[in-house]
């Protein structure tokens, strides 16, 4: 793999936060733009582009690789932005647990109730990936 790909250990590990929700949802917003736009010109012809998918080596209850490096003891079980180009345009967050273990949640609300960002779910999110 090309060392210009790897993510430099400054940048990897940012937390989730409202303004990471805004720019995903910024995000979604342009791609639905650019598939109208791209409907309204090829309307009799398909255009199959390549579908991004996501990394195997990130895949979620998987080890996060060495590569990433050591995370910070203050981001271990917090809501963190996803590393994986493929949830670019997806409202989705991973979190790590002490073991490196990788478990991604949606950032939509639990139960119409709970968003990303409520205490309730934070505390349920730390004892689920508890090791």
């Amino acid at each position: 793999m090309d060392p210009s790909f790897w993510p430099s250990e400054t940048n990897s590990f940012r937390r989730f936060t409202p303004e990471s929700l805004a720019a995903i949802e910024e995000r979604i917003a342009n791609k639905k733009k650019e598939q109208v736009k791209v409907k309204g010109k090829n309307k009799d012809r398909e255009v199959e582009k390549d579908k991004p998918t996501p990394q195997l080596d990130l895949k979620n209850f998987k080890k996060l690789p060495s590569l990433y490096g050591d995370i910070p003891a203050e981001l271990v079980g917090e809501p963190l932005e996803d590393f994986d180009p493929y949830y670019n345009d997806h409202k989705t967050f991973m979190v790590v647990n002490k073991r490196r273990t990788i478990y991604r949640f949606t950032a939509m609300s639990a139960l119409f109730i709970f968003g990303p960002f409520n205490p309730v779910r934070k505390t349920a999110i730390k004892i689920l990936i508890h090791s």
